[in-house]
């Protein structure tokens, strides 16, 4: 297994809907599951960076992490408003609507949401 990164999941089922829609418009997909786990990567082959959304291990409740943050690139603003509307329908929470910001960089454009857990997602496109 190559780089990735976990979440945490308090509702395994709400997570997946979750991601599985929002990550859907980015082209990214689930390659990997069992019980409480899902595993998604750009085109769900799960070569690259892979995301586990995951019941914790240790069977305490899940909770988001203090400046931690999953950021997926877009290919272009489509996408980044794609993706942040879909995550919204499916359960998110607003934390930063689509939108250019130049403090990043002159092509930045960024959204900012929380998962059904609370965890941060960014999806952005630079171009």
């Amino acid at each position: 297994m190559g780089s990735y990164a976990t979440v945490g999941a308090v509702d395994a089922d709400a997570s997946n809907v979750f991601y599985d829609a929002a990550l859907a418009e980015i082209g990214w997909s689930s390659h990997a599951a069992f019980p409480g786990w899902r595993a998604y990567s750009e085109g769900g082959t799960g070569d690259g960076f892979v995301l586990w959304v995951c019941q914790p291990f240790d069977g305490e409740a899940a909770t988001p992490g203090n400046g931690a943050m999953i950021g997926f690139m877009a290919g272009s603003p489509a996408e980044v408003d794609a993706f942040y509307s879909t995550a919204i329908a499916n359960g998110g929470s607003d934390d930063g609507a689509p939108g250019p910001r130049p403090h990043y960089g002159p092509n930045w454009y960024a959204a900012y949401l929380r998962d059904p857990s609370g965890n941060k997602i960014a999806v952005v496109h630079n171009g």
